[in-house]
């Protein structure tokens, strides 16, 4: 599964519909909209859908997900937005789909109406795969198998690199000094574009006041430019910030230019840079680079997986590398990043890879690989001996002491037993509160306190007029005081009903008089 947890625009979504999740993406000026791609490859969106950019056909904002029926099955390989927003997609067919905002034709349909669907973009295209696609903050770049580069929308700087400064409402292939060159890698500020190619080279176009293309001055540029500066150094990776560019070499350093006032490159001051200046990494090798076109923020990635980050993070200005403990540069746009936005299309392997509580979920009662069977009520439930010694010191007592391959339950129902038993592997339970009791029969003779713990919780959540009695019985019984106490003054709160139940009239008649001697202490029969 996709950990989208630190995103509190997923915080809503049940577990197990967060299982599904393969891709995702956290977009917006407030980070209050999200996409999201499920194992089955159905496509969802959920926000506030500003300019109808969740693709939904209308703008209705929506706190539960809605599916895009039309990008179901489409496999999507890249996925960049604006912040109008309008949102691109490049699937693994080659087409390109844009939808929402359209003041600037950066959905590149030909028109400035919104889009509230997604389209094909298909002028200049439909001949062509497209492989990646970028968005400033409202124009829109796609590369191509053949390493070719088509912008489309805003152009008030250049960024489109057609040569003028009229916008553009339909695709356009970037040529002038690309022509005939391979590009690799694309990225986008808010108003300029970047562009990698295979020979390491870098070119930049568009807005250029903060020396975001890094090319030693601040002029505008509306045609591709190469950053002669980085002449005999091989580029692998460009990432684009607000007004800041971070290169990766194929020797893992990093280069950074453009505007520094929140320290967004890195060289321990808050001056812009013009020129592609290296960045103190303390010698360790990066393998990825990180930023977003809608913050000022930086992270990247070393070759042993640690994380470093800085410009400004939550409001500070951090002016040089800082040390993470996170496992992904994702997780530095997540909790450090204003807006709290994805950099780009987070995707998990699609090699079926379970981690280490999947797999023993997945293998619980499984007889393929087990080498121990307990017989209850005629069932067998199929477990994993080194398991249950691990997690139960009951087991490791017994099974140090029988070599025996099957044992016989007689003490407990299957129910019970099994969900004793998947407990081990999964750490929850799964039972409705009056099974519960049964299991927390269980845990008070095997001593697990943890699960004890968890059967309480189960059953106070279940409790109703109906089993209160059978649910305070149980707690007497077990000895669970905290239960106990719980279960007579939810009684109590409903004393008139309570006692009109069955489990009432069928009480113990110790427990019953105690019950009401404690009940009077509380004033229960006072009119």
């Amino acid at each position: 599964m996709l950990d989208v947890g630190k995103w509190p625009v997923f915080a809503l979504l049940p577990p197990e519909e967060l299982r599904l999740i393969r891709q995702a993406c956290v977009f917006g000026s407030a980070a209050n909209e999200a996409f999201y791609v499920t194992v089955n490859d159905e496509v969802f969106a959920l926000g506030t859908n500003c300019s109808g950019c969740l693709g939904l056909g209308d703008l209705q904002s929506t706190i539960e997900p809605r599916r895009i029926d039309v990008l179901c099955g489409k496999k999507i390989v890249s996925l960049s937005y604006g912040t109008g927003p309008h949102v691109a997609i490049a699937t693994a067919d080659g087409e390109v789909f844009a939808w929402g905002h359209n003041g600037y034709s950066q959905l590149g349909n030909g028109t400035t109406n919104h889009g509230m669907t997604p389209a094909l973009v298909s002028t200049n295209l439909l001949s062509k795969r497209v492989t990646e696609v970028a968005c400033g903050s409202h124009h829109t770049i796609a590369l191509t198998t053949d390493g070719e580069v088509y912008a489309w929308g805003y152009n008030n700087s250049g960024q489109v690199g057609s040569g003028s400064t009229a916008n553009q409402p339909t695709p356009r292939r970037v040529s002038s000094c690309l022509q005939n060159k391979v590009v690799v890698n694309v990225a986008c500020g808010q108003l300029c574009s970047m562009a990698v190619l295979d020979n390491g080279e870098i070119y930049g176009w568009g807005y250029n006041c903060n020396g975001q293309l890094g090319l030693g001055n601040n002029g505008n540029q509306q045609t591709p430019c190469r950053i002669a500066a980085l002449q005999g150094v091989n580029i692998v990776q460009v990432a684009c910030g607000y007004a800041h560019t971070l290169a990766l070499t194929d020797e893992g350093m990093v280069y950074a230019w453009g505007a520094n006032s929140y320290g967004q490159l890195g060289t321990g001051n808050k001056s812009n840079q013009a020129l592609p200046t290296l960045i103190n990494t303390d010698k360790e090798r990066m393998v990825e680079v990180a930023a977003c076109h809608t913050s000022h923020t930086s992270a990247a990635k070393t070759q042993s997986g640690q994380v470093v980050m800085w410009g400004q993070c939550r409001g500070q200005a951090v002016a040089s590398p800082h040390l993470t403990h996170f496992g992904s540069t994702d997780d530095v746009f997540a909790c450090f990043a204003t807006p709290a936005v994805t950099w780009h299309l987070l995707s998990v392997d699609g090699d079926d890879y379970l981690t280490v509580a999947q797999s023993l979920k997945k293998e619980f009662d499984s007889p393929e690989i087990s080498d121990l069977k307990f017989l209850v009520d005629g069932k067998c439930i199929h477990v994993h001996k080194a398991l249950l010694k691990i997690r139960c010191e009951h087991f490791r007592a017994l099974l140090n002491e029988t070599e025996e391959e099957t044992i016989e339950i007689h003490q407990f129902s299957y129910l019970v037993y099994r969900a004793f038993l998947e407990y081990l592997y999964t750490d929850t339970i799964n039972l409705p509160p009056e099974d519960a009791i049964g299991l927390l029969d269980l845990a008070t003779f095997y001593r697990e306190t943890r699960l004890k713990r968890l059967c309480q919780e189960t059953i106070k959540r279940g409790i109703s007029e109906e089993n209160a009695i059978t649910l305070l019985s149980a707690a007497v019984k077990y000895e669970a005081r905290d239960l106990e106490e719980f279960c007579f003054k939810f009684c109590i709160n409903h004393l008139t009903a309570v006692t009109q139940t069955q489990a009432f009239a069928d009480m113990d008649h110790d427990l019953l008089k105690n019950f009401i001697s404690k009940a009077s202490r509380y004033g229960a029969f006072k009119n």
